[in-house]
């Protein structure tokens, strides 16, 4: 009875043990999440825009931001990232405040199903997304009274995976932008994307082991699986003006060593890409939270290089 007894105590420290040292990385585990700091919208002038994307009968509305006392501007379309979209997100805003006080105009619609936009996103596939950008470029074409001098589009995130599909298809464009899409398939980006989400709350072994499974599993929900064949250089490969790829160093939800790599691979010499130090998704500033300047700067300079 007493070895019964004295066995199963050496069984439940084990196993008390044992749960500690799953627990360890939980409970000494930094938050190293950085909040994007911007500019607010009321801080910002423009025009309430409406159009229709007539391939897929959907009413999109949109802000259209246009630049003081320039007589004529080139104008960026903005693609959205994955998930619902708001104005008032401070990352899209500091990408438009830059521009607009530099002689550019935007065009940031709301995404399907945000905002004033009609229809819904989930279980869309990305060709279907990138007619919405289609009826965006349309639009501003059709204004007679606005004195643009040329337009191009700039992908946000997954907006970076719409953006070639939209430039391969038309030869209307002066210049495109992916910032912080993956260069790899949908699938790699989606395991490495897991695996920095598991690691903060396990050892590295584990979170390599568990990635592949918890991606495997995210790829039957109708949102996810609908893009899982996706791959980006198939389109980029097509695209014939200038681009500008732009990523953050220690991007937790882009591969960016993997998708500097493949552009070399793949023989994208064309290619302009950067890499900001600790930038992370969002190509924040080293120091503040906000948006590298230096990043800033070099996509101003690189649209009116391209449009003037």
């Amino acid at each position: 009875m007493h070895k019964q007894a004295a066995m199963r105590n050496k069984l439940l420290i084990a196993l008390v043990v044992f749960l500690l040292l799953l627990l360890l990385p939980f409970l000494f585990k930094k938050d190293t999440h950085r909040f994007v700091e911007g500019p607010a919208l009321t801080e910002l002038e423009y025009q309430e825009v409406s159009f229709v994307n007539q391939a897929d009968s959907i009413k999109l509305g949109g802000m259209l931001f246009i630049p003081r006392e320039v007589d004529s501007f080139p104008v960026a379309v903005i693609i959205h990232g994955s998930g619902s979209s708001r104005r008032n997100n401070p990352w899209y805003l500091s990408v438009v405040k830059h521009l607009q006080e530099n002689g550019i105009a935007i065009l940031l619609p709301d995404k399907r199903g945000s905002e004033q936009s009609a229809g819904s996103w989930e279980g869309v596939p990305l060709e279907k997304l990138a007619t919405d950008t289609h009826a965006a470029i349309d639009f501003i074409k059709s204004q007679e009274n606005l004195p643009y001098s040329a337009i191009g589009i700039i992908g946000m995130s997954q907006g970076g995976w719409i953006a070639p599909i939209v430039a391969a298809e038309r030869d209307d464009l002066a210049f495109v932008v992916n910032m912080s899409g993956s260069l790899t398939t949908a699938r790699d980006q989606l395991r490495f994307e897991e695996y920095h989400n598991l690691r903060p709350y396990t050892y590295d072994l584990i979170a390599r082991i568990m990635a592949p499974l918890t991606a495997k599993m995210l790829e039957k929900k109708p949102r996810v699986a609908v893009f899982m064949e996706y791959d980006p250089v198939v389109y980029w490969k097509k695209v014939k003006i200038p681009v500008f790829i732009a990523y953050g160093e220690d991007d937790t939800n882009c591969p960016v060593e993997q998708s500097m790599q493949r552009l070399e691979k793949e023989g994208l010499h064309h290619i302009l890409a950067r890499v900001y130090p600790h930038g992370g998704h969002a190509i924040l500033d080293e120091q503040q939270n906000v948006l590298s300047p230096k990043f800033l700067n070099d996509l101003r300079t690189f649209i009116l290089e391209h449009t003037q």
